[in-house]
């Protein structure tokens, strides 16, 4: 006999039978099991304030968080041909697009803009797990070239946010085109002589990891991020040896020489401006670097 169920149950009905609680109202922390309300978190840009863990970020609410006073302008990204190979699985590739695209409001699965931070005009592109992985396909492909050309263009350096699985496989052979096609306007960028930032976020994997994400000026971590070309079962299985602790986190890829610096999420707006400074030898700002400069997006 379960007591709840036989004499508690209709006081608990009346109290708490006809209120909808909303499904993301507390967050659990994985680091530490804490309840997070999720007003908190989005204050703190997805950083949970106790444990420091970076969550997973939306791309919109990256760019709003970067920018200057959250003002930026998106860039048309370029159409690109729907499911060329028809491809099927479970479903059809081309109803889980429009199931993406209808529940997250964007066309895939990068976002670029521009706008200003601390008062230097920039590009920035920002790849969204939450779409399909942040898998790289021909659309994700056009739009991270599309944004190379644009900071060409404009002379503007560009800051790109990467978080992905790797390739796109219902595109195939054309998702695993866009590494060498990527690669190409990372050189574009490097002859015009503009800098070009890479930050790693979590997960960044696949064949992301070998081509773009890995060939900026300065590459930074957000803390705790996973990192690498293949996932670390893979690894183990195939040369047989245990992998070492904390294998392919930012922290373990930083000691090894892999990325510059592991910065947090907090700290990335002023630490990119610093470092853009340097780059293009501009002065040190007359403001404290921590303020916003009311520059509103070019």
């Amino acid at each position: 006999m379960n007591w709840i169920t036989n004499y508690v149950r209709p006081k608990i009905n009346s109290m708490f039978g006809r209120r909808e609680m909303p499904e993301n109202l507390w967050v659990k922390d994985p680091a530490s099991g804490e309840m997070v309300f999720h007003k908190d978190l989005e204050k703190n840009q997805y950083v949970v304030p106790n444990s420091g863990y970076h969550m997973r970020m939306p791309a919109k609410a990256r760019l709003e968080s970067f920018f200057d006073d959250g003002a930026y302008e998106l860039l048309e990204n370029p159409k690109v041909v729907i499911d060329p190979l028809k491809f099927r699985d479970e479903k059809r590739y081309i109803d889980r697009l429009k199931d993406y695209r209808s529940k997250l409001g964007v066309d895939d699965d990068i976002l670029n803009a521009r706008g200003t931070i601390e008062g230097l005009p920039i590009i920035a592109t920002v790849q969204d797990f939450a779409f399909m992985g942040g898998s790289l396909g021909m659309a994700a492909g056009e739009a991270i070239i599309k944004a190379f050309e644009t900071a060409i263009q404009e002379k503007r350096p560009l800051v790109l946010f990467v978080a992905s699985g790797g390739a796109r496989m219902q595109e195939g052979t054309l998702s695993l085109m866009q590494m060498p096609r990527t690669t190409v306007a990372v050189e574009m960028m490097k002859d015009a002589k503009l800098p070009y930032i890479v930050v790693l976020t979590n997960p960044t994997t696949g064949g992301v990891t070998a081509s773009y994400a890995m060939l900026g000026d300065v590459h930074i971590a957000e803390p705790g991020a996973m990192i690498g070309f293949a996932g670390p079962r893979v690894i183990e299985q195939t040369i047989r040896e245990k992998l070492p602790e904390g294998f392919q986190s930012a922290e373990y890829l930083l000691k090894h020489g892999m990325v510059d610096m592991v910065v947090s999420r907090l700290e990335l707006k002023s630490t990119i401006a610093k470092l853009l400074r340097l780059m293009m030898k501009l002065p040190a700002p007359e403001h404290h670097a921590g303020k916003h400069h009311g520059n509103k997006a070019a």
